[in-house]
């Protein structure tokens, strides 16, 4: 261990201006895609955006996610029945003015997307030794959210989308996918090539919301 904290630091690469710039416009293209060509990836590009998923920054450095490649056909179809009935709540609960506009959007592309990930997280992960999460136990689950936004990035670096499904019941999708009990669901993830691209969100486009300006988010004390 101490071998280890004494290792000089290597000299962090320069990123300059151009570098910023492309980045900028990385994060205004990635969107939570719904509707997908049906093209399958690479096995090497699936590969790659898992590892670099896998970089993240984790609380205590537990690494607390664990990835599940859905791939069989029959747990697909499980995953999709579970939430035609999930949407199908929702659908009931949507006040009237905004019912219509629900039932137009596409919410799921589990039909055409060629790949799908379950997320879990491990929610007392050896890993780690409980460092940094004993007043917040959350921030287990909150790691397992940034490697999803690390592979989102790493996919929209590669033209490739991601589609979040959250219209799903936990604890039905760990039974489907045949996961240990006390894993806890984060994200379903839909991955393939974008039907489309645009620079502005599919629900804002769709008049569903809008996005705030930085001065209806930001509190200073």
């Amino acid at each position: 261990m101490a071998a280890a904290l004494n290792t000089p630091a290597a000299a962090p690469p320069a990123f300059d201006a151009a570098f910023r710039d492309r980045l900028d416009t990385l994060f205004a293209w990635r969107r939570d895609v719904r509707c997908f060509r049906t093209d399958p990836l690479d096995e090497e590009t699936v590969h790659a955006l898992l590892a670099t998923a896998c970089r993240a920054p984790s609380v205590g450095y537990s690494q607390p996610w664990r990835l599940v490649r859905v791939r069989a056909q029959a747990r697909r179809a499980a995953i999709r029945a579970l939430f035609e009935t999930a949407n199908a709540q929702a659908l009931a609960q949507q006040p009237t003015e905004r019912a219509s506009l629900y039932a137009r959007l596409k919410l799921a592309g589990l039909d055409d997307a060629p790949e799908h990930l379950a997320v879990f997280v491990e929610p007392d992960p050896a890993a780690g030794h409980g460092l940094g999460r004993a007043t917040m136990p959350e921030t287990v689950a909150y790691s397992a959210v940034l490697a999803i936004h690390t592979l989102w990035l790493a996919a929209a670096a590669r033209g490739i989308g991601v589609g979040w499904v959250s219209i799903l019941d936990p604890p039905a999708v760990g039974a489907a996918l045949d996961v240990p009990p006390h894993w806890q669901l984060v994200g379903y993830l839909c991955l393939g090539y974008p039907a489309e691209a645009s620079p502005v969100p599919e629900l804002e486009r769709a008049g569903w919301e809008r996005r705030r300006p930085l001065a209806e988010l930001l509190v200073e004390r």
